[in-house]
C-alpha cells in the first residue's frame, strides 16, 4: 500500500495524457517499464526491498536469510512483468487501430474508453486477463495460508519477507 502512495502523484499526469492523446498508452509504456523495473527488480536487489517494504521495517532475503540475489529480484517480479505487458499490448492493439477523431469520442469519458478498448482488444487477452486475476488472488490466498507468510513469487524466487534487524551504533 505504501508503494501505491509512492507512485500515487503519476496518477494524474496519466488521466490527463490519455484524455489528450490517444497514444500516450503505448508512449509511457517504455519508460514506466523501465521506471517500475527499477523499482521492483533493482531497488529490492541493491536495498532488499521498495521503499514501501524499507519504510515499514521489512526486507527481502533469501531463506537463508542471506541478501537477495539479482537472480531472485527479477524471479520475483517476472510473473507480474509478463502478465502486466501482455494486458499493455492487448490494450495497444485497439489504440493503434482507431483513428485520432475516434479517440476524441471516447476520450472525454474514462469508462466509455475502458470499455471500448476492452471490447476491441485481440481474443488473447480475455484467457491473459483471467490468468493476471488468478495470479493476484493466488497470491493473496498463498500469503495468507503459510506460516512464513510467503507469496507465490517468494516460492518462485526462494524469498521470504522479514522485519529488519535495526542495527544499534
Amino acid at each position: 500500500m505504501i508503494d501505491g502512495l509512492i507512485w500515487l502523484p503519476l496518477l494524474p499526469l496519466s488521466v490527463w495524457g490519455e484524455h489528450k492523446f490517444r497514444l500516450f498508452d503505448v508512449y509511457r509504456s517504455i519508460p514506466l517499464t523501465v521506471l517500475t523495473v527499477w523499482y521492483s527488480v533493482y531497488l529490492v536487489y541493491r536495498f532488499g526491498g521498495t521503499p514501501g517494504k524499507l519504510l515499514l521495517g521489512l526486507q527481502i532475503t533469501e531463506l537463508d536469510g542471506g541478501p537477495i540475489t539479482a537472480r531472485a529480484a527479477i524471479l520475483r517480479y517476472l510473473p507480474e512483468f509478463i502478465l502486466a505487458t501482455l494486458v499493455g499490448i492487448a490494450v495497444f492493439v485497439p489504440l493503434l487501430a482507431m483513428s485520432d477523431e475516434q479517440y476524441a469520442t471516447i476520450s472525454s469519458n474514462f469508462m466509455g474508453r475502458a470499455q471500448y478498448l476492452l471490447a476491441n482488444a485481440p481474443s488473447w487477452y480475455r484467457p491473459v486477463n483471467v490468468l493476471y486475476t488468478l495470479w493476484f488472488w493466488g497470491e493473496f490466498l498463498v500469503l495468507l495460508t503459510n506460516r512464513k507468510r510467503r507469496a507465490l513469487h517468494d516460492f518462485i524466487a526462494g524469498t521470504v519477507v522479514i522485519h529488519r534487524k535495526v542495527h544499534e551504533s
